[in-house]
């Protein structure tokens, strides 16, 4: 019997257009100012040093590094550090009520049914924990993260690495049995197919 649900985001629980149409659009517009005013955040400065480090770029370049960080997100690059800078801009849209994270009707029925039937839900999305949590928190149909035991990603390893879900596995400490793994896209919007 199956007593864990991890579950993807994009295509799954959330629209991808919501993500790649107003998320990353709304990162790259804000970003810059939002190095160039929390630079000197130690969160925000420990990120840049992080992509100074992969970019192979002078740390002291704020201009070099925003433009670095713009590429990424027109790459869609599943860079730790990038997924962690943008849920810090994100993270002021939410709050300041321009961003509402989109959830699909059926998906929020899921997650209800799920939590009520003691299930533990848990994450895993390229996005960082920061942005789960936001896309959770304020979506259109309000709160869901009380319906959440954790969240994963890409610091435990990659989506398309097995080692990445061996370790959910040894983290969640269930056998793999009692796990299920809610990856799927949605074309046309059809219904989601997820364990009842």
């Amino acid at each position: 019997m199956i007593r864990v649900i991890l579950t993807d985001i994009e295509g799954t629980t959330s629209s991808i257009s919501f993500v790649h149409d107003v998320l990353f659009p709304y990162a790259a517009e804000h970003l810059p100012g939002f190095i160039r005013e929390q630079q000197g955040n130690p969160e925000v400065s420990g990120q840049l040093d992080l992509v100074a480090d992969e970019a192979g770029a002078d740390r002291g370049d704020i201009d070099a590094l925003i433009e670095t960080l713009q590429g990424w997100i027109r790459e869609d690059r599943k860079t730790t550090s990038l997924k962690a800078l943008q849920g810090m801009v994100w993270e002021q849209g939410y709050q300041q009520g321009e961003l509402k994270g989109h959830i699909y009707e059926d998906a929020a029925q899921y997650l209800q049914q799920w939590h009520d039937r003691g299930l533990r839900l848990y994450v895993y999305s390229s996005g960082s924990v920061k942005a789960q949590k936001l896309i959770f928190g304020f979506t259109t149909a309000g709160d869901f993260t009380p319906f959440f035991s954790g969240y994963f990603d890409t610091r435990i390893g990659g989506k398309k690495e097995p080692e990445a879900y061996r370790n959910i596995l040894s983290e969640l400490g269930v056998k793999a049995r009692r796990f299920c793994f809610s990856q799927m896209s949605r074309p046309n919007s059809r219904p989601l197919r997820l364990p009842a």
